[in-house]
């Protein structure tokens, strides 16, 4: 099972970091889109399709990733109060439950979505400049495949959670500015995100 996590992981993490060079060119084509339109009063008739579809791909693509890095948004208010094993009971049943199901259906869907699409080679209607996008909504189905894969290691984590008591360690690669500071133990922080205390001493007149 670790074996199979450690790939999951590594799988995830490669695709996620590849992809994530789409914002890159996403900034690039909005960077020339207001130069020329601005500067040059020439705007492109392309721009805004590029932009949804690096914009789209990064964000179906990096989904996997997210999941390795334990990244995805939770509502912990009760969840982070459990011991690790009743954490991972809950998961695991949500994951056959929710996850899973969810993921199919998006494959499936998909798999459809994209199959119309390459037929007649789509095009977008979103520009006048028909830039084909039918090999865009092949990423569903990819993102959909590793979206699997990553649940399936997921799953593999929330059992030897329960074996052992405690969740196995995962890779960071990036840490959020709040938890860094948290692990300095910055005083400010020590309530999470939600709130922040600011504590003003009294000072006693004689």
């Amino acid at each position: 099972m670790e074996q199979f996590i450690r790939f999951a992981d590594k799988l995830s993490a490669w695709f996620g970091k590849a992809f994530a060079w789409c914002v890159l060119v996403m900034t690039l084509g909005v960077g020339y889109e207001v130069f020329v339109r601005y500067v040059l009063n020439a705007p492109t008739v392309w721009a805004f399709d590029l932009t949804y579809m690096m914009y789209g791909t990064m964000f179906m693509m990096a989904g996997a990733y997210t999941l390795s890095r334990d990244g995805h948004v939770r509502g912990d208010f009760v969840y982070r109060l459990w011991k690790p094993a009743t954490q991972a009971k809950i998961e695991l049943v949500l994951y056959f439950f929710f996850f899973f199901p969810g993921v199919l259906a998006l494959i499936f869907a998909g798999w459809k979505y994209a199959g119309r699409s390459w037929r007649y080679l789509e095009v977008s209607v979103m520009s006048p400049a028909n830039i084909p996008i039918y090999q865009f909504k092949s990423v569903i189905i990819a993102a959909g495949v590793l979206l699997t894969i990553q649940g399936i290691a997921e799953v593999f984590r929330c059992i030897l959670t329960i074996r052992r008591g405690a969740w196995p360690e995962r890779e960071s690669d990036v840490e959020e500015l709040e938890a860094v500071l948290q692990k300095e133990g910055i005083a400010a922080l020590r309530h999470g995100s939600e709130a922040v205390d600011v504590v003003t001493p009294k000072v006693e007149r004689s």
